[in-house]
Order: structure tokens, then C-alpha cells, then sequence
């Protein structure tokens, strides 16, 4: 039953609803005497013992109201359960102890067969889908990508040629990084291409459910991929041929390895050289306090900048000095783009309308996100951090794409961290990314759907309006986090007072 409470307590509160149970997670960094990893679950596991019936304990056989006892679980419920929940007849061996690595990650299973059988059959029919979707249809942006592959190959002028009246508008390195999906054939280039997307999503579950301070059994990380598939930005991602989550997996590989202390900073400095968004990862690792990898990143960055300068000289300058920033060859005004500069060319009636005042707003939008971004980095929430900088630089961005918002999947977990009212709001955004209801609403782009049209309008740039929402989330949670550091660390500038004296108890 919802807010029941398990006794004796374990360093906070377990709220059981639907078979459920979650508990706040484990403070990463506390040992015990012996380097390991404490247990706050190991006091109240202590006290579970045959023959200790004292008031509150849980013992075999103690079935009083708001005690969990063994074969509490009933048939048909889904299990999921973290360390230190106590003993059950669907917790698995390994997940009553905290990690014993020393990471400090709690364990996190998904238990019950049928939950199993679910993620299985789930797991199966999207590499079914995918593998027959790129059998039978040709991704449109992956032949663009090819596009660039050929184009060095052959020597070819990389930007002046269009495929299906589309340009290659990335980066040099990028079409350096295609050459291999030119050289394969076509159609094991193309399910190969769908099916390490699929991995690049698993991997980007998984390790964003570790930076929310977890380790995920397979299971939980096979229903987090099929859940996130139903999300527009991913399966848009998947139907265009995208490379958009294979770059998340790389950030968020890079993010894990710096919240961990170990050097990173490569993965970054790439996944920018290819796409240039994400450039915005290398002023928060400085402002972090992280400068080794910051400059690992920017030497990164520049160093594939010049492998795409070695092998293409004149498209790089011409890259860097006149296209990186032309918005005219991608049709800025299409639905698809919900970035701020969308919107207001959409509202103002076209790009010409767009004065000089749009200039001040990308820099006052990175501002704001990377003070955010760099509060929740320096309170150790580097989900939180890595999460509100992607989706800053989307928002400074003047082109992002449906597609582009992969940086969903983190921000729906960040949500769920909170209370009540963050659930609720992450099963909102859940409902709204799955709908994606700009595409009801007219999307060419076209002449006549300029202006503000009520309604429409908000519906239209609902992508942009909730990124604008998160932010503000995020700014407050950023504000509590500085002041609990303040509060901590006025607590600990306060001198210890020596305790009285019997002298002076008796004066």
C-alpha cells in the first residue's frame, strides 16, 4: 500500500505501491572499515534474524500491518528492488548488497519472469522491425551520410553536390567518419547502421541509470530501450538513419568516466568534431573544475578538425569560414526545428523578420544553462548536469530537429528522482515526446503558416516549450543544491565546542 513504512528504518523511508518498492539512494562514497562499499540496508538485515521478535522488527512469521515479511510479494506483481529492501521471495541474491566494487551504485533488477519474458519479446521485435524496416526502405539522412563518405573517397566537392536536393552540412571529419558506411554495401550498411543505434540507446540506458546512482541488471536495461523506442526523438532517429544516439552514447560514455574521477574527454572532443552541438560539454567540464578533461576535449576536437582539414583542405575552409553557420540550406522554418530560432521565424513570418535582437538569445540561453549545468556538476549531479547541457545546446542551436531531442531519455530519468509532482511531470513529458503533437499541426513551413496561431502555435513548439520548462526545474533544484553546500559548509567552519567542565556545571 502506498506510504507504508518498512521498520526499522535504513537511512530513509521505503514507499511501496504495486509491488514497487524504491528507497532513497545510498550516499556513493561511504566505506566501511574495510574499503568497501557501506550498507545501510545491513543494520536492518541484522535485525531480521529467526527469534528476534522485538516491536517493529521484521522476523519470519511477524505479519503484523506495515511489516514486510517473506512471501510478502504477490502473484503476478512486478518486483523492483534495491539494495537493502530486506529479504523477499523475489529479490535475487546479488541485489542485497550494495556493489561490492566499491562504486558506490545500488543494485536495481527487474525480477518477476513475466516482466522478463516481456523485455525479451520486446527486445526481439525491435531488431525484427528495424532489421526488415532497413531491408525494405532506404534511410534518408544515412544516404547523406554516404553522400559524404563518397565524396571523400572519390575526391568530390563535398559541399557543392546534393543528394535528393539535400546538402551534407556537417563537419569535414564527419565525412571522414562515414567513408566505412560508403565502402560496405548498401544493405548491410544500412541494417549494420540501425542496429548499433539500437546498441548506442542500450548503452545510453545503461549509463544513465548509473549516473542516477544504479547498476542495472539487463533486464532493467532491455525495458528502459524498448520504452524509450516509443519515444518520437528516438524512433524518428531510427526512421531517418540518424546518427543522433550514437553521439548521446558517447557524451554520456564520457560524463560517466568524469563523475567517476577517471580521465575523459575524448568522446566529447568527437562526438563535437562531428556534430557541432555538443561543443557546449567542453565550457562546463572547465567551469566544473574538471580542466584536464576539458582540454582533453578541446584537443580532441581540434585534432579531428585537422585529420578533416588533412584530407579535405578547400571543403574545410570552406566549411569553417562561410557554412557552419547557414541556416538557409536546411529550411530553418520547418516544423521539425524546435529550436527558439525556429520558433521565432516561424511567428515573425520568416527568417527575414528575424532582427539582430535574435543574436543576444543564444548567448543569454548558454549562460543560463551552464550556470545551471555547472551548480548540479560541483554538488557531484553529473545526470543533472549532462542533462540540462544538452538540452541548452539545443536550445542555442539554431537547427534542432525532432530528432535531435534524444536528450529525453536522460531528462524523463532525471524527473523521476523527484517527488510525487516529478513523476507526475515526467509521465506528462513521457506522453507528450511519444504523441510529438507538432506534427498535427501545419508543419511545411510554408508562407501561410506563419504568425501566432493560439493554440497551434503552442502545440507547434511544445519541444521548445518544455526544454524552456526543464530549465526552470532545473535552475531550482541547482538552487538548493548551492545552498545545502552553503549550509554544509557553514556547519563545518563552526569550531567544535569543548564540552563543560563539572566545575563550571557546578558554578
Amino acid at each position: 500500500m502506498c506510504g507504508r513504512l518498512v521498520n526499522p528504518p535504513t537511512r530513509g523511508k521505503v514507499r511501496e505501491c504495486a509491488g514497487i518498492a524504491v528507497r532513497a539512494p545510498v550516499r556513493a562514497g561511504t566505506r566501511t572499515a574495510t574499503g568497501g562499499t557501506a550498507d545501510y540496508g545491513a543494520a536492518a538485515r541484522a535485525d531480521i534474524a529467526p527469534g528476534n521478535t522485538a516491536p517493529g522488527n521484521t522476523a519470519p512469521g511477524n505479519t503484523a500491518p506495515g511489516n514486510t515479511a517473506a512471501g510478502d510479494t504477490r502473484p503476478g506483481e512486478t518486483v523492483l528492488r534495491h539494495a537493502g529492501d530486506g529479504d523477499s521471495s523475489g529479490l535475487s541474491r546479488s541485489s542485497r548488497h550494495v556493489d561490492s566494487g566499491g562504486t558506490g551504485l545500488r543494485p536495481l533488477t527487474l525480477d518477476h519472469c513475466i516482466v522478463t519474458r516481456a523485455v525479451i519479446g520486446g527486445l526481439v521485435l525491435a531488431v525484427a522491425l528495424l532489421v526488415c524496416f532497413a531491408v525494405v526502405v532506404s534511410p534518408f539522412d544515412f544516404n547523406v551520410y554516404r553522400w559524404g563518405g563518397e565524396a571523400v573517397r572519390h575526391g568530390l566537392q563535398l559541399y557543392e553536390g546534393r543528394i535528393a536536393t539535400h546538402w551534407f552540412t556537417y563537419p569535414p571529419f564527419a565525412a571522414t567518419v562515414f567513408i566505412p558506411a560508403a565502402a560496405a554495401p548498401d544493405l548491410a550498411g544500412r541494417v549494420g547502421w540501425e542496429l548499433a543505434s539500437l546498441l548506442a540507446l542500450a548503452w545510453a540506458a545503461t549509463v544513465t541509470t548509473k549516473l542516477a546512482g544504479y547498476r542495472p541488471n539487463w533486464q532493467v536495461i532491455g525495458a528502459v530501450t524498448v520504452m524509450s523506442i516509443t519515444l518520437e526523438p528516438m524512433y524518428h532517429t531510427f526512421y531517418l538513419g540518424q546518427i543522433n544516439l550514437i553521439l548521446l552514447a558517447l557524451i554520456l560514455a564520457d560524463v560517466w568516466r568524469t563523475s567517476r574521477g577517471r580521465p575523459a574527454g575524448i568522446g566529447i572532443g568527437m562526438a563535437a568534431a562531428i556534430k557541432l552541438t555538443p561543443l557546449i560539454f567542453i565550457p562546463l567540464l572547465l567551469l566544473a573544475r574538471r580542466t584536464r578533461d576539458g582540454i582533453t576535449a578541446t584537443v580532441a576536437f581540434i585534432g579531428c578538425g585537422l585529420i578533416g582539414y588533412l584530407i579535405e583542405p578547400g571543403d574545410s575552409r570552406l566549411y569553417w569560414h562561410k557554412l557552419f553557420d547557414d541556416t538557409l540550406r536546411v529550411g530553418a522554418s520547418y516544423i521539425s526545428n524546435q529550436s527558439p530560432y525556429g520558433a521565432a521565424v516561424r511567428i515573425a513570418g520568416g527568417s527575414q523578420f528575424v532582427g539582430g535582437w535574435y543574436d543576444a538569445v543564444p548567448p543569454v540561453l548558454g549562460v543560463i544553462g551552464l550556470v545551471i549545468a555547472t551548480a548540479l556538476a560541483r554538488g557531484d549531479d553529473w545526470l543533472g548536469a549532462a542533462t540540462v547541457a544538452g538540452v541548452t545546446g539545443l536550445l542555442v542551436s539554431p537547427i534542432s530537429w525532432t530528432h535531435h531531442w534524444v536528450w529525453i531519455l536522460p531528462a524523463l530519468v532525471v524527473l523521476l528522482r523527484g517527488g510525487s509532482w516529478s513523476w507526475i511531470a515526467a509521465a506528462l513529458t513521457y506522453l507528450l515526446f511519444v504523441i510529438a503533437p507538432m506534427w498535427f499541426t501545419p508543419y511545411h513551413g510554408g508562407p501561410g503558416e506563419f504568425g501566432f496561431h493560439g493554440l497551434a502555435t503552442v502545440l507547434a513548439n511544445s519541444y521548445l516549450i518544455a526544454a524552456l520548462a526543464f530549465l526552470g526545474y532545473m535552475g531550482r533544484q541547482a538552487c538548493l543544491v548551492g545552498r545545502s553546500r552553503k549550509a554544509r559548509h557553514r556547519t563545518e567552519a563552526v569550531p567544535m565546542r569543548e564540552p563543560a567542565t563539572a566545575s563550571t556545571v557546578d558554578a
